[in-house]
Protein backbone atom coordinates (compact mmCIF):
# COMPACT_ATOMS: atom_id res chain seq x y z
CA UNK A 1 0.00 0.00 0.00
CA UNK A 2 1.43 3.37 -1.01
CA UNK A 3 -0.13 6.56 0.25
CA UNK A 4 -0.83 9.05 -2.52
CA UNK A 5 0.13 12.56 -1.47
CA UNK A 6 -0.43 15.87 -3.14
CA UNK A 7 2.52 16.42 -5.50
CA UNK A 8 3.28 19.67 -3.66
CA UNK A 9 3.65 17.85 -0.32
CA UNK A 10 6.75 15.96 0.79
CA UNK A 11 6.42 12.17 1.12
CA UNK A 12 5.96 10.25 4.37
CA UNK A 13 9.71 9.70 4.76
CA UNK A 14 10.42 13.42 4.36
CA UNK A 15 7.54 14.54 6.61
CA UNK A 16 8.70 12.20 9.38
CA UNK A 17 12.34 13.25 9.08
CA UNK A 18 11.40 16.94 9.10
CA UNK A 19 9.31 16.67 12.26
CA UNK A 20 11.78 14.48 14.14
CA UNK A 21 14.73 16.68 13.11
CA UNK A 22 12.92 19.78 14.41
CA UNK A 23 12.23 17.98 17.71
CA UNK A 24 15.86 16.81 17.99
CA UNK A 25 17.20 20.31 17.40
CA UNK A 26 14.81 21.91 19.90
CA UNK A 27 15.58 19.31 22.57
CA UNK A 28 19.30 19.10 21.78
CA UNK A 29 18.83 15.34 21.58
CA UNK A 30 21.91 13.19 21.14
CA UNK A 31 23.88 10.19 22.28
CA UNK A 32 22.52 8.56 25.42
CA UNK A 33 19.04 10.03 25.05
CA UNK A 34 15.90 8.15 24.10
CA UNK A 35 13.03 9.09 21.80
CA UNK A 36 9.82 7.06 22.02
CA UNK A 37 7.82 6.72 18.81
CA UNK A 38 4.14 5.78 18.76
CA UNK A 39 2.51 5.28 15.38
CA UNK A 40 -0.84 4.45 13.88
CA UNK A 41 -0.19 3.61 10.24
CA UNK A 42 -3.98 3.42 9.89
CA UNK A 43 -4.27 7.11 10.79
CA UNK A 44 -1.42 7.99 8.41
CA UNK A 45 -3.42 6.27 5.65
CA UNK A 46 -6.58 8.22 6.55
CA UNK A 47 -8.34 5.41 8.42
CA UNK A 48 -9.39 5.04 12.05
CA UNK A 49 -6.65 3.82 14.39
CA UNK A 50 -6.39 0.02 14.41
CA UNK A 51 -8.42 -0.55 11.25
CA UNK A 52 -6.01 -0.38 8.33
CA UNK A 53 -2.40 -0.74 9.38
CA UNK A 54 0.19 -1.13 6.68
CA UNK A 55 3.78 -2.34 6.99
CA UNK A 56 4.64 -0.47 3.76
CA UNK A 57 3.61 2.81 5.41
CA UNK A 58 5.61 1.88 8.53
CA UNK A 59 8.71 1.28 6.41
CA UNK A 60 8.45 4.76 4.87
CA UNK A 61 8.14 6.33 8.32
CA UNK A 62 10.95 4.16 9.67
CA UNK A 63 13.27 5.39 6.91
CA UNK A 64 12.69 9.00 8.00
CA UNK A 65 13.20 8.11 11.67
CA UNK A 66 16.45 6.23 10.96
CA UNK A 67 17.79 9.14 8.89
CA UNK A 68 17.44 11.56 11.82
CA UNK A 69 18.56 9.00 14.41
CA UNK A 70 21.82 8.49 12.53
CA UNK A 71 22.29 12.25 12.23
CA UNK A 72 21.85 12.96 15.97
CA UNK A 73 22.84 9.67 17.64
CA UNK A 74 19.90 9.23 20.05
CA UNK A 75 18.28 5.85 20.73
CA UNK A 76 14.78 5.14 19.40
CA UNK A 77 12.18 2.86 20.94
CA UNK A 78 8.86 1.99 19.31
CA UNK A 79 5.63 1.64 21.26
CA UNK A 80 3.46 -1.37 20.49
CA UNK A 81 -0.31 -1.10 20.39
CA UNK A 82 -2.59 -1.82 23.33
CA UNK A 83 -2.77 -5.54 22.48
CA UNK A 84 0.82 -5.86 23.71
CA UNK A 85 0.17 -3.45 26.60
CA UNK A 86 2.13 -0.70 24.85
CA UNK A 87 5.41 -2.53 25.37
CA UNK A 88 8.45 -1.06 23.62
CA UNK A 89 10.55 -2.45 20.78
CA UNK A 90 14.27 -1.75 21.24
CA UNK A 91 17.73 -3.15 20.78
CA UNK A 92 18.67 -5.63 23.50
CA UNK A 93 21.84 -3.60 24.19
CA UNK A 94 19.67 -0.61 25.20
CA UNK A 95 17.48 -2.80 27.44
CA UNK A 96 20.63 -4.13 29.14
CA UNK A 97 22.24 -0.69 29.45
CA UNK A 98 19.14 0.74 31.14
CA UNK A 99 18.40 -2.35 33.27
CA UNK A 100 14.84 -2.56 31.96
CA UNK A 101 12.35 -5.40 32.38
CA UNK A 102 12.02 -7.56 29.27
CA UNK A 103 8.64 -8.92 28.25
CA UNK A 104 8.07 -11.78 25.83
CA UNK A 105 6.30 -11.28 22.52
CA UNK A 106 7.08 -10.68 18.87
CA UNK A 107 5.04 -7.78 17.51
CA UNK A 108 3.05 -8.41 14.35
CA UNK A 109 0.69 -5.99 12.57
CA UNK A 110 -2.43 -7.41 14.29
CA UNK A 111 -0.85 -7.55 17.78
CA UNK A 112 1.75 -4.87 18.28
CA UNK A 113 1.09 -2.74 15.23
CA UNK A 114 2.66 -2.31 11.82
CA UNK A 115 5.32 0.15 13.01
CA UNK A 116 6.39 -2.01 15.97
CA UNK A 117 6.46 -5.03 13.68
CA UNK A 118 8.60 -3.27 11.05
CA UNK A 119 10.92 -1.80 13.68
CA UNK A 120 11.37 -5.18 15.41
CA UNK A 121 12.42 -6.77 12.12
CA UNK A 122 14.85 -3.93 11.36
CA UNK A 123 16.88 -4.29 14.58
CA UNK A 124 20.05 -6.32 15.10
CA UNK A 125 18.95 -7.97 18.37
CA UNK A 126 15.37 -6.88 19.06
CA UNK A 127 13.43 -7.32 22.27
CA UNK A 128 10.48 -5.80 24.10
CA UNK A 129 10.65 -3.82 27.33
CA UNK A 130 7.72 -3.16 29.60
CA UNK A 131 8.49 0.50 30.27
CA UNK A 132 10.98 3.27 29.56
CA UNK A 133 11.41 6.92 30.53
CA UNK A 134 12.21 8.67 27.27
CA UNK A 135 13.64 12.16 26.93
CA UNK A 136 11.34 13.03 24.02
CA UNK A 137 8.50 11.55 22.04
CA UNK A 138 6.90 11.56 18.62
CA UNK A 139 3.27 10.42 18.52
CA UNK A 140 1.94 9.85 15.01
CA UNK A 141 -1.83 9.39 15.06
CA UNK A 142 -2.54 9.98 18.78
CA UNK A 143 -1.35 6.62 20.11
CA UNK A 144 -0.81 7.89 23.69
CA UNK A 145 2.94 7.69 24.33
CA UNK A 146 2.81 9.74 27.56
CA UNK A 147 3.26 6.71 29.81
CA UNK A 148 6.79 6.31 28.41
CA UNK A 149 7.99 9.91 28.82
CA UNK A 150 10.07 11.18 31.72
CA UNK A 151 8.57 13.69 34.12
CA UNK A 152 8.09 16.54 33.25
CA UNK A 153 6.73 16.32 29.68
CA UNK A 154 6.46 19.61 27.78
CA UNK A 155 4.47 19.77 24.52
CA UNK A 156 6.48 20.93 21.51
CA UNK A 157 4.74 22.32 18.42
CA UNK A 158 6.47 21.49 15.15
CA UNK A 159 5.98 23.39 11.90
CA UNK A 160 4.43 20.29 10.28
CA UNK A 161 1.51 18.92 12.29
CA UNK A 162 0.56 15.93 10.12
CA UNK A 163 2.25 12.91 8.57
CA UNK A 164 -0.05 11.71 5.82
CA UNK A 165 -3.49 12.10 7.41
CA UNK A 166 -2.29 11.45 10.99
CA UNK A 167 -2.13 14.27 13.49
CA UNK A 168 1.31 14.48 15.10
CA UNK A 169 2.06 15.38 18.71
CA UNK A 170 5.59 15.81 20.00
CA UNK A 171 7.01 16.38 23.46
CA UNK A 172 10.29 17.10 25.18
CA UNK A 173 10.97 16.55 28.86
CA UNK A 174 12.79 18.54 31.51
CA UNK A 175 14.02 17.74 35.01
CA UNK A 176 11.61 18.40 37.87
CA UNK A 177 12.27 21.76 39.51
CA UNK A 178 12.66 21.22 43.25
CA UNK A 179 13.46 23.29 46.31
CA UNK A 180 10.79 25.96 46.74
CA UNK A 181 11.30 29.72 46.86
CA UNK A 182 15.01 29.55 47.84
CA UNK A 183 15.95 27.26 44.97
CA UNK A 184 18.13 28.50 42.13
CA UNK A 185 17.75 26.97 38.70
CA UNK A 186 20.50 28.74 36.75
CA UNK A 187 24.20 28.83 37.57
CA UNK A 188 25.42 32.29 38.56
CA UNK A 189 29.03 33.47 38.57
CA UNK A 190 29.03 34.12 42.33
CA UNK A 191 26.61 32.12 44.48
CA UNK A 192 24.72 33.83 47.30
CA UNK A 193 26.80 33.56 50.48
CA UNK A 194 23.75 33.12 52.73
CA UNK A 195 23.79 29.65 54.23
CA UNK A 196 20.84 27.36 54.72
CA UNK A 197 20.09 26.40 58.35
Amino acid sequence: MTIELDSEQPGLHEQTASILRELALAGQLGTGQIVVIGTSTSEVAGKRIGTGGAVEVAQQLLAGIREVQQEFGFDVVFQCCEHLNRALVMERSLLTRLGLTEVGAVPVPKAGGSMASAAYRSLTDPCLAEHVQAHAGLDIGETMIGMHLRHVAVPFRTALRYIGDARVTTALTRPKLIGGERAVYRMEEQPDSTFCD
